[in-house]
């Protein structure tokens, strides 16, 4: 297990420690001042370019880390999929090796293929490779800030502070993660992240929507969904990805509303602290009905600011006493 990313390029949160995980939130902790300040700016990575590359639509994960980068004084180029050569057929490989020439320090990169991100560190080992989703693989960084989300929360209630809390106000904390698990890389980095700080994970899916061997996860199946709502502490939906076939899954979006989703009837199930997350987007009356969407204890919008700290703190840590030939 990895303990810490300086240097690192950041693939999967599988290989790191909570220590390691822990290190990133501290340090995220640590920018979420800078939002507050009228210049929102620290000089942390003046002088290198960061390359943003979605190779799949995004508009949370791209602009937040976008905006991470030019708040570390990086600059930032940002490859337009839609018209570029990728469209007329360039490789992964080649798209890199020009992107490359021009004098990049670390990548940040979607894309549709699981192991992409893989891949292309292995093309330019001397570049920092920052896995923003990579197929039904991972999305290392939701994991992280939904993590910060959460302790953040329960840092409030606790009143103490987020760099003396550690990893110790997850322990014994129950998380219940709703939905198209199968499909979903953020379930697995949430899962990932909630463990290795001490939480305890259940799923709640239809069959056909949970991975086919669910033995090899560090989660316990639901078998009464309205039962878990009250056992959980957190509630973390994820959005029915149709793109990726889950719509044929299920005999309906309806039936599914019905059986798993979080409606207000289910919500009135959930203790009066019980955290609601979405990493979005929503499909507001599927799995999450709007009303619930927008209840005080819902902290999605939170969860959209508190990306750009933490993909501070990653890029920042990734990119640590990083030189112009790659070395550190």
């Amino acid at each position: 297990m990895i303990d810490s990313i300086r240097g690192q390029n950041l693939l999967t949160l599988d290989d790191l420690s909570s220590r390691a995980i822990v290190e990133i939130l501290d340090t995220a902790e640590s920018f979420v001042e800078v939002q507050r300040r009228s210049v929102k700016k620290v000089p942390a990575l003046k002088g290198h370019v960061v390359a943003s590359l979605f190779f799949e639509e995004s508009t949370r994960t791209r602009l937040s880390f976008e905006t991470a980068a030019k708040r570390l004084s990086a600059d930032v180029l940002s490859l337009a999929v839609a018209s570029s050569s990728v469209k007329k057929g360039e490789s992964l490989r080649d798209t890199i090796s020009t992107i490359d020439a021009l004098g990049i320090d670390a990548v940040v990169m979607r894309h549709s293929s699981s192991g992409a991100a893989v891949q292309v560190s292995r093309y330019v080992p001397h570049v920092r490779v920052i896995n923003a989703g990579d197929g039904q693989h991972q999305h290392p960084t939701q994991g992280l800030l939904d993590a910060f989300t959460v302790r953040q929360i329960l840092a409030e209630r606790h009143a103490t502070s987020g760099l003396e809390s550690g990893a110790e106000l997850f322990k014994g904390l129950h998380v219940l993660i709703v939905g198209d698990v199968r499909h979903s890389r953020v379930a697995r980095s949430d899962i990932h992240a909630y463990t290795a700080l001490g939480a305890e994970v259940k799923v709640a899916a239809p069959g056909t929507l949970l991975a086919p061997d669910m033995t090899k996860w560090p989660v316990t199946v639901a078998d009464d969904f309205d039962e878990a709502l009250q056992w959980a502490d957190v509630v973390g939906l994820l959005r029915l990805q149709r793109e990726r076939g889950s719509g044929s899954l299920v005999p309906s979006l309806a039936e599914f509303t019905s059986t798993f989703g979080l409606t207000v009837e289910r919500a009135r199930m959930l203790r009066p602290e019980t955290i609601i997350m979405h990493p979005g987007p929503m499909n507001r009356g599927v799995e999450i009905d709007s009303r619930v969407a927008d209840l005080p204890t819902a902290a999605i919008a939170r969860q959209v600011s508190n990306g750009v700290p933490v993909r501070m703190a990653t890029l920042f840590l990734s990119m640590a006493g990083l030189k112009k030939d790659g070395s550190i």
